[in-house]
């Protein structure tokens, strides 16, 4: 498996039709709230198993700090260090920007992932496209 900034417009499908797959489909998020204004401007991130894109993710910068966004790794691939991976890149291009500390909004299902890998809980529930997510924060 390898984890890509996304550098052409074939990329940039493959990363969406992953999300397109786990947050639309998977998810029920409505693809207007999925596919926003920011990815415009993002740094996208795919991951490939071999030719298959099997997971996403996007990367801002807001007041200096790094906004992980989009996480998502198709079904199938989950639990095989797929989403360990795409956080790794995603910290090693905010590392390279000069980028001292990352947050995120975290599905609640998803917390324990996301806290083995160092983030820290900031914030109370809240329900983003009628999911529950908390935001965390880490360090680097």
């Amino acid at each position: 498996m390898i984890v890509k900034v996304v550098e052409n417009h074939q990329e940039l499908q493959d990363a969406l039709s992953v999300r397109k797959i786990v947050f639309i489909h998977e998810q029920q998020v409505p693809a207007e709230e999925e596919i926003d204004q920011y990815d415009d401007t993002a740094v996208h991130f795919v991951q490939y198993d071999g030719e298959a894109p099997i997971g996403a993710g996007r990367f801002r910068t807001i007041d200096g700090i790094g906004k992980v966004e989009r996480i998502c790794v198709l079904k199938d691939k989950r639990k095989t260090g797929a989403g360990k991976l795409i956080m790794q890149k995603i910290e090693d291009y905010a590392k390279e920007h000069d980028i001292q500390s990352v947050k995120l909004n975290a599905q609640t299902h998803a917390i324990p992932f996301y806290t083995r890998l160092g983030y820290e809980i900031i914030s109370d529930e809240f329900l983003d496209a009628g999911i529950p997510h908390r935001t965390m924060k880490k360090n680097l």
